[in-house]
């Protein structure tokens, strides 16, 4: 059957991810399988999970070769679990692991399994470089021929243009403008400063640096090749360097290489189960993923392509009986600084709410001393499937350090979508 007699609480038992590292530099040369496998081999070391059949893990990546197309059985089958644990590709852009969670959740919730892992990795160091579609047809021509001169004709037809690589890239297919471009619009649009950015990027860093400096990192980030900790993380950035750098994607635009997210390889997962599951292996259950909510916007037609958080949210927390600020963390990936700032202003707009959300009154402003206290995606680094599982681990000890709490998961995506979630404990 579908569903059992009534759905379970999902219980967060931790994640692992090995550092996050800048592009072409410390995992220039592996890939999103040999990435992939490393944090599921954290995951079930650190849980005594080696030979252990789970329901299901789930993970993704954005940027992958064809012959990755079971990525997540390939990369379990050399993690330590038992052969016969069912691996699932997804992919949500940004949203991949948080939507990977999710998966993983409503079948824990439902009955049909009781333990699985969620996860996601990508590398912009090892892209799908192909060719274009003109030698695809003429390598097909040759395939398809009948006879040996028939299979030779169509390499006569090959000319220099047709040896053009094509390499991966971010822009939207229905706009041709980069993410970078896009979010420059919403910040015009929202009238979000150049020097509020930058703030907002400082305290990023500066919140990343001192969690690792605390320890609090140490059980969350497992070493990778050489290296031990996510190689972005500036704590010795400043307003000051902050100026200096030139915008990105426009001449006159406010965001630069300094309030966005770099380039960026890594992994992450984490272990979700029932509390029946979790008690009979003797595991601590970290928190609880209660609530998801996905939402789309028209971003061709006006809209901010980065601001479907904004609409999946509130619908969220109808859905829970909640207010926005009925949160004690609130995790919201920073692809941009300027689209985190767009964000929060639209919900403490007024006319936004109102007109758009269908609200009678503004979402109202959140305790900024909430948000993002280990620091996000513009310092950590932003492995572009990683960074959902990255966030439900990071959320699930700051709860359980906590004791109590509910914590709000936001995160905006390509194709003008958001993935949100709630988490309690």
């Amino acid at each position: 059957m579908l569903v059992g007699s009534s759905p379970r609480r999902v219980a967060v038992i931790g994640g692992a991810r090995i550092p996050f590292a800048r592009a072409h530099g410390a995992y220039a040369r592996v890939g999103n399988q040999e990435m992939l496998t490393a944090s599921l081999k954290a995951v079930v070391e650190r849980y005594s999970l080696r030979g252990q059949r789970l329901g299901d893990v789930v993970a993704g990546a954005v940027m992958k070769h064809s012959t990755q197309w079971n990525l997540a059985r390939e990369a379990l089958l050399d993690s330590g679990l038992s052969p016969e644990t069912p691996g699932l590709d997804v992919q949500r852009a940004c949203g991949t692991s948080i939507e990977a969670a999710i998966a993983v959740a409503n079948k824990i919730a439902l009955g049909q399994i009781d333990a699985g892992i969620a996860g996601g990795v990508d590398t912009v160091s090892d892209p799908p470089i192909v060719f274009g579609r003109e030698y695809q047809q003429l390598m097909l021509r040759s395939f398809r021929a009948k006879s040996f001169g028939e299979r030779i004709a169509p390499f006569l037809g090959f000319r220099p243009r047709h040896f053009k690589p094509h390499f991966p890239g971010t822009g939207e297919p229905r706009t041709g403008l980069s993410m970078g471009q896009h979010t420059e619009k919403m910040a015009r649009e929202w009238q979000i400063a150049r020097e509020d950015q930058d703030a907002f990027a400082l305290q990023s860093h500066q919140h990343a640096h001192k969690a690792w400096t605390e320890g609090f990192m140490t059980d969350l980030v497992v070493p990778y090749l050489g290296l031990e900790f996510d190689n972005n993380v500036r704590g010795d950035t400043s307003m000051e360097k902050l100026a200096r750098l030139k915008p990105s994607f426009a001449k006159d635009g406010t965001l630069t290489a300094g309030n966005s997210t770099p380039m960026t390889d890594g992994s992450a997962a984490v272990l979700l189960a029932s509390e029946e599951w979790a008690r009979a292996r003797g595991l601590t259950v970290q928190a609880y993923l209660t609530y998801g909510k996905v939402a789309a916007v028209d971003f061709v037609g006006g809209e901010g392509l980065l601001m479907a958080p904004a609409y999946a949210v509130p619908r969220m927390l109808a859905d829970a009986g909640l207010r926005l600020h009925d949160f004690d963390f609130y995790e919201i990936h920073e692809a941009f600084a300027a689209q985190v700032l767009c964000t929060l202003k639209a919900w403490e707009s007024e006319k936004f709410c109102r007109e758009r959300l269908g609200l009678a009154a503004p979402l109202g402003p959140i305790d900024r001393s909430r948000l993002n206290v280990k620091g996000s995606s513009v310092a950590v680094g932003h492995p572009f499937a990683a960074t959902g599982a990255r966030i439900v681990a990071t959320l699930a000890k700051l709860l359980a350090e906590r004791g109590s709490g509910r914590g709000l998961i936001s995160v905006c995506t390509a194709g003008g979508m958001g993935v949100t979630a709630i988490m309690e404990r």
